[in-house]
């Protein structure tokens, strides 16, 4: 996105491990999308994690999701999440809150993101209540368990997730 009439482009990042995606992200992209020009879906590469999902399948699993959404990046990142969003011009770093208690681990990561960079906000969505109660670790457990997780997240996530797991059986 170019400068037009001297005002440049917002943008924001949206941090996450997402393992894998849900619909619950994409309810978040979408409404960070109505704040901002672009969003840089950040996917992290997180040691103390152990992902069912490599780092360039949940990329390729993000990129077919969003293909549609000309406003989107999809890059990974490790190290400092305000460095990265200071390397790539976003003024913002989304966070997704579904109940209160991500509150208090989030508010904190937002006072240290502060304190490391004055120049980028946290900015807190709440994904439509349809979404709320989904998590990456809850629908992981329930395709594991043999529950139908299909309206949940994007078809071509499902299609991994069975994948992943009936290989795992």
């Amino acid at each position: 996105m170019s400068e037009q009439n001297g005002v440049k482009p917002s943008v924001a990042v949206y941090p996450g491990t997402f393992d894998p995606i849900t619909m619950g992200h994409v309810d978040i992209v979408e409404r960070a999308l109505d704040l901002f020009d672009k969003v840089i879906v950040a996917v992290a590469v997180n040691a103390s994690k152990s992902p069912l999902f490599s780092l360039d399948e949940r990329i390729k699993m993000i990129e077919d999701t969003l293909k549609d959404y000309s406003r989107i990046e999809v890059h990974s990142v490790s190290g400092l999440l305000v460095q990265f969003a200071q390397e790539h011009k976003a003024k913002a770093i989304i966070r997704g809150l579904r109940a209160v208690s991500d509150f208090d681990y989030e508010f904190q990561l937002a006072l240290m993101n502060r304190k490391l960079n004055r120049e980028v906000d946290s900015v807190f969505l709440m994904p439509s209540f349809r979404w709320i109660f989904i998590s990456s670790s809850i629908i992981k457990e329930a395709v594991q368990n043999g529950g139908d997780v299909s309206d949940m997240v994007p078809f071509n996530v499902y299609e991994m997730l069975t994948e992943k797991f009936s290989a795992a059986l």
